[in-house]
């Protein structure tokens, strides 16, 4: 990709550099900047850089945030100091503190241009999106990553009508990309052969993406099909409690953990179906990178998954473990022809409307504005 733009400093601020989409996101859109020219730092508040950009050039500072009102007073005087020391363009910064945070920082210092950006339509409660409310002023340009997530924060008031855009999430279609190899090597690894149908669902193991709701609808599949597994990429505080779960509903000869994988678009290509069962979403980054894996995609209609997903896959509603159950036996039980086709749509329609490179150039026209 290239880009004509003047280059600029650009330092994002995230919550944290854990292993979700929002994080991804980030390090994504970092790679990419450095390679449009411009010069990237990111910082980020809490816990361990899990996920980091490829590129040496880009600058990661932790900033150590205890979890306090005199740690967050001293996690803003950091990002002061930070600021002032790079002098960035432009702060971009990602999910709800990263947000409240960087526009706190905007009183103490100087920030030529402040764009925050949400990631779901849920990121916290009523005091949450009074502080969401207040500063809101202190943002250039606020967005969310969808116009269903958009909606949720004007009603919930985080945001007045018009105040906050939808800017989707990017996919590099250069990684998440079909790879028979890849199928065939890990399903050879995990002992899976032609006529076993794997379902594969990736995310933390937290409230959000509704495991129990995926582990009810997997068991009635697999009374109706015998050859079927389910693979769940992915760590988080339900672990436990989701192993748990399987021992008792009798499943553990079929679901498999597989914790967190760096190569997760691999599994997706040795996967025949990819899942996605929340209650809640921002866009859902997942169901984009498996339509760009020419995956068949069977998703809870939480957030802005259905304006990712269209016509080319099963769409189903949230916490409906029924629903859910009928479409994951549809999907897997579809012609090889069929399968063939809403793949290929998938893909496509990633490749029109949620590139990386797509949202590269929306991001830089908002930020030179």
């Amino acid at each position: 990709m290239s880009n004509k733009s003047q280059n600029m400093k650009i330092l994002f601020v995230i919550t944290g550099l854990g292993l979700g989409g929002a994080e991804r996101q980030v390090v994504d859109l970092a790679d990419r900047m450095v390679s449009c020219g411009h010069s990237v730092s990111i910082a980020y508040m809490t816990g361990s850089a899990l996920v980091r950009p490829t590129s040496e050039n880009i600058n990661i500072f932790g900033l150590e945030a205890k979890k306090t009102l005199f740690g967050f007073l001293g996690v803003l005087l950091k990002l002061r100091g930070l600021v002032k020391k790079i002098k960035p363009d432009v702060v971009h910064s990602h999910m709800v503190h990263a947000n409240i945070l960087s526009r706190l920082a905007r009183l103490t210092c100087r920030i030529p241009r402040l764009i925050c950006t949400a990631h779901s339509t849920n990121e916290g409660g009523r005091l949450r999106m009074l502080a969401y409310r207040i500063t809101a002023p202190l943002a250039d340009v606020s967005t969310n990553v969808s116009v269903e997530a958009v909606a949720a924060f004007v009603k919930q008031g985080a945001t007045k009508p018009g105040e906050m855009m939808a800017v989707p999430n990017g996919i590099d279609t250069n990684r998440f990309v079909r790879s028979d190899a890849a199928r065939n090597r890990l399903r050879e690894l995990e002992g899976v052969t032609d006529a076993d149908k794997v379902f594969l669902a990736v995310g933390r193991l937290n409230v959000a993406k509704d495991y129990p709701n995926l582990l009810r609808a997997f068991t009635e599949v697999a009374k109706e099909i015998k050859s079927v597994r389910l693979w769940i990429v992915g760590d988080g505080d339900l672990r436990d409690e989701l192993n748990i779960e399987v021992n008792r509903m009798q499943l553990s000869s079929k679901v498999k953990f597989l914790r967190i994988q760096k190569n997760v678009d691999e599994w997706m290509s040795a996967a025949d179906v990819f899942v996605l069962s929340s209650a809640w979403e921002g866009f859902g980054l997942v169901v984009a990178e498996a339509m760009a894996c020419e995956k068949v995609v069977v998703a809870t209609d939480a957030g802005g998954v259905k304006e990712v997903l269209g016509d080319c896959g099963f769409l189903v509603p949230v916490r409906d473990s029924v629903a859910l159950s009928k479409a994951l036996q549809s999907a897997i039980q579809l012609p090889i022809d069929e399968v063939y086709e809403l793949g290929m749509r998938g893909r496509r329609r990633v490749l029109e409307n949620f590139s990386l490179d797509h949202a590269v150039s929306r991001w830089l026209k908002i930020y030179e504005a």
